[in-house]
Formats: structure tokens, C-alpha cells, sequence
């Protein structure tokens, strides 16, 4: 995979349907926030789909 999904931590609001949509790439930190543990933790389309569900636009590909 040639692009990893990116968190904007101030712009999640801990809605958690990233982590439950893809729970072997994110998770919540210390701080409550999402954030990409495992970028290579699921395909690229279930990422996909987890970067079009956030209802904030906070998960990227950089």
C-alpha cells in the first residue's frame, strides 16, 4: 500500500465509526481520539469506505 490513512486529531470528534468499520487500522488514544495503528490492517477499499463515512472529513490518505 502506498498510502496510509491519517487522523487529523483536532478535527475527529470520537465518533468511533472508523474504528468500529475497521478496528485492525484504528483506534482511540489516550486522548479519545481515532488514530491509524495499522495502516496495512485492512484493504484499501475498507479504508475507503471508512475515510468516506467520517462524518467530520478527519481520515485522509497522505
Amino acid at each position: 500500500m502506498n498510502k496510509t490513512p491519517v487522523v487529523d486529531q483536532d478535527a475527529c470528534i470520537s465518533c468511533g465509526l472508523c474504528v468500529s468499520s475497521c478496528p485492525d487500522v484504528f483506534r482511540f488514544n489516550s486522548a479519545g481520539k481515532s488514530e491509524c495503528f495499522n495502516p496495512a490492517g485492512a484493504d484499501e477499499t475498507a479504508i475507503q469506505a471508512a475515510i468516506d463515512g467520517c462524518p467530520v472529513q478527519a481520515i485522509s490518505w497522505q
